[in-house]
Formats: structure tokens, sequence, C-alpha cells
């Protein structure tokens, strides 16, 4: 099985270092048998952002199927959401490769991690429906309480303003500075004159 080892470290001026990480990843490869063909190392990045540039690089590997397994220290080092993670995993299953989290003991090529993996997009499932309802839920009371949605309309001008600076000699661009409205609302303002 070739694997890649992604580790990461939020900061390095703190005496974080990813290399512990990947000293423990490159023992357990070992043990199995596996060969790491790859090593993808985001440091002091933060593991909210969704976009790093070696777990960027990790994902077009993984599209490029240049690896069987992708093994991680723990699932906090690779996500920080549980739907960022659902989404890698579901990416990584499309694609046939495994992945592991060391720390958590929990590996999508064992009947056990396949359970696990498939709690965790039922809890997400969730999670989104539950999310999806309260949005309506909120949308509905807003209404029956009669407020408005939606972006409310800022009205600058007024067709008679379009009308007397035109009536002036003022070109379109010109009543649109004066204005401060687009070229777009001036010939529309203008139209409505």
């Amino acid at each position: 099985m070739n694997v890649a080892l992604y580790a990461r470290v939020s900061t390095t001026d703190k005496g974080q270092d990813p290399e512990m990480q990947l000293r423990e990843l490159r023992e357990y490869c070992q043990r199995r048998g596996w060969t790491v063909v790859g090593e993808y190392v985001d440091a002091g990045v933060s593991g909210a952002k969704d976009s790093r540039p070696e777990l960027n690089r990790l994902m077009a590997d993984a599209h490029k199927r240049l690896f069987d397994v992708v093994v991680v220290w723990r699932f906090d080092r690779f996500a920080r959401s549980v739907s960022h993670l659902l989404k890698a995993l579901e990416t990584f299953q499309s694609l046939g490769i495994e992945f592991v989290s060391y720390s958590e003991a929990i590996d999508t090529s064992t009947p056990v991690g396949k359970m696990t993996f498939t709690v965790l997009g039922a809890v997400a499932e969730l999670e989104r429906s539950l999310i999806i309802e309260r949005v309506r839920s909120g949308v509905r009371n807003a209404k029956a309480k009669g407020k408005r949605l939606g972006r409310p309309k800022t009205i600058k001008a007024e067709p008679v303003d379009v009308a007397r600076l035109k009536a002036e000699g003022h070109s379109l661009r010109a009543i649109a500075r004066v204005l401060d409205i687009s070229e777009r609302s001036v010939r529309r303002l203008g139209a409505a004159a």
C-alpha cells in the first residue's frame, strides 16, 4: 500500500513541531508494511481553514491516485469541522483511498472504521437537516411577524432628478456620479421619467 502522511501544526514559534506526528506515523506505516510515498505538512496554518497549501496538494494528488491510504495523527490535525472531514472522506471513498486516524484508531479499510465513517456521515446529515429546518422555521417566523425579507431597496434618486439633470445637459456618466448611482440606474430612472 502506498501511503500519504498529513501533519499540521498551528504555530511554529511556540515549540510545535510536525516531526513528532510524522515520526509516529512513519513507524505505524512501517509496522503495517506500507510504503510512504508522500508527506504533506502544513506548519503554522490554522486547522479552521478548509484551504491549506499542503492539504490542497494532498487532495490534488489523491485525484491523481498517487497513493492508496491517507494517514493522519488525529482528526483535528486534518479537519476542524465534521462537514470538512466528511467531504474529504467522501472524496477519498469515491477515489478508492482509505483513511487512517492514528490517535483515534479509525481505519476506513476495516469493518469498524467503515461503520464509524457511516455513523459520522449520518450525524453530519442530521446536523445539515436540523440547520435547514431551523433556517426555514426562522424565515416562517419572520414572515408571520410581517418582516420583509431580502435586501432592502435603497432608492437614492428619483426619475425627476434624472430628468432635471438631463435637461441641464449632463451626460449619463455625470448624472450617475452626481446622484451616486450606476449608469444603468440612470437609464432605468430616465425611462420612468
